[in-house]
């Protein structure tokens, strides 16, 4: 979007200034009648203040839930595409998202459909949007279309928000533990050591250990701290630019006891649950499997999903490579192959994603109930064994004394 300068006067004559944002110059000229100025002057700002930064880029999800919702109403009340895209990009506060409709809204008017004018702003509208999109256009159901889409991306983003509330605890008390184990260490213990030392007491072996790790975090800090902030820096590099690390990360985690289970259910509810959604809005099931692997997220279960639809192509069906790979258990895969059977599949596929989706909610209550006590009995560990430290040998002191 680009920022224009104008002058000009009012419908009853009064001298005016000011800055408007719009795609091209005749979009902004069109801006400016419609608010009754008569722009004399119409120049593209060259203002450091006024370019559009890339920051943000990104819609929230709530935001664009919203969107979906209220472009569903409007089109299943007879306004047309156009209007309806209008009216959305001047009422929404999403700035990422007005920017983008208004360039749809042009696009549209100049003839272009509108998936294919969404498809210009992946970083706005999802892969998963624009082909459910193309599908109702083809269809005719741009209402049910939308209104399935959004109430797919709901789901998703409550489970997801729940998984990340169920790792954010436990997250944040090691955080905690590490920072007191520090401070400790380097703080605390130092200025008994000194007395101890002073006083030539013999140190019982668990004092010479805490002292040991504590002369060493003194002296070699800056290290430690170097080391960690080029651990995460080249972690997420290699996370998000190494295929066969990521691969690797993400198997790992998926083979971890307790949450690896948790998030083993997560995957499998996605993924059916996106493919619920595209089989309704009419996608064939080929294009909607390659969809699946290109905005999953997994790169384990993308692997699967490729190989289900190789086999589709070859004359298989989709459960069969479900049933050789140990990610999905027995009720995926013989729900999966009732479906193709039937003729129910997406049915089935959403059956199962409520499920999982039921699973994954009872998954997390379960280990946030047991995780809290144990962090606590960690914390507690781990402040325990340094205190420990400090008072054995001025309880020999006593003693001796």
């Amino acid at each position: 979007m680009t920022v224009f300068r104008y002058s000009g006067r009012t419908k009853t004559g009064a001298p005016q200034k000011g800055i408007i944002e719009a795609p091209n110059k005749n979009v902004a000229m069109e801006k400016l009648r419609a608010q009754g100025i008569n722009a004399r002057e119409l120049q593209e700002s060259n203002s450091i203040f006024h370019k559009e930064i890339a920051i943000g880029v990104k819609v929230k999800h709530q935001d664009f839930v919203i969107y979906c919702r209220q472009y569903a109403t409007l089109i299943r009340a007879g306004v047309s595409v156009v209007e309806a895209t209008h009216i959305l990009g001047e009422q929404t506060r999403s700035k990422p998202l007005k920017r983008a409709l208004m360039q749809v809204e042009e696009d549209i008017r100049n003839g272009l459909a509108f998936s294919d004018a969404a498809a210009k702003h992946p970083k706005v509208f999802p892969l998963l949007f624009v082909n459910m999109m193309r599908a109702g256009e083809a269809t005719g159901s741009i209402d049910d279309t939308l209104d399935r889409l959004a109430s797919t991306l709901e789901k998703q983003y409550n489970i997801k928000k729940k998984i990340q509330s169920a790792m954010t605890y436990p997250a944040l008390l090691s955080l905690l533990t590490v920072v007191v184990g520090i401070f400790l260490m380097v703080f605390i213990v130092p200025t008994f050591m000194d007395a101890f030392r002073e006083m030539n007491l013999e140190l019982p072996l668990i004092t010479v250990i805490i002292v040991g790790i504590s002369d060493w975090l003194i002296q070699f800090w800056l290290l430690v701290l170097l080391a960690l902030v080029a651990a995460v820096i080249g972690f997420r590099f290699f996370y998000n630019n190494n295929k066969e690390f990521h691969y690797a990360m993400s198997l790992f985690l998926l083979r971890m006891p307790i949450f690896g289970q948790l998030l083993q259910k997560d995957v499998i509810a996605r993924m059916t649950r996106t493919l619920a959604t595209l089989f309704s809005g009419s996608v064939p099931i080929l294009q909607a499997l390659t969809i699946v692997e290109k905005i999953g997220e997994n790169p384990v279960i993308g692997k699967v999903v490729l190989e289900a639809r190789d086999n589709l192509e070859k004359g298989g069906t989709l459960s069969e490579p479900l049933e050789k790979s140990w990610l999905f258990p027995p009720l995926v895969t013989q729900m999966t192959s009732i479906g193709e059977r039937t003729g129910a599949l997406d049915y089935m596929l959403e059956k199962i994603a409520d499920f999982y989706e039921e699973e994954v909610n009872r998954a997390v209550d379960t280990i946030k109930s047991l995780i809290e006590p144990l962090m606590i009995v960690v914390l507690a560990l781990v402040v325990g064994v340094i205190v420990a430290a400090i008072f054995l040998p001025m309880f020999q002191l006593y003693e001796n004394m």
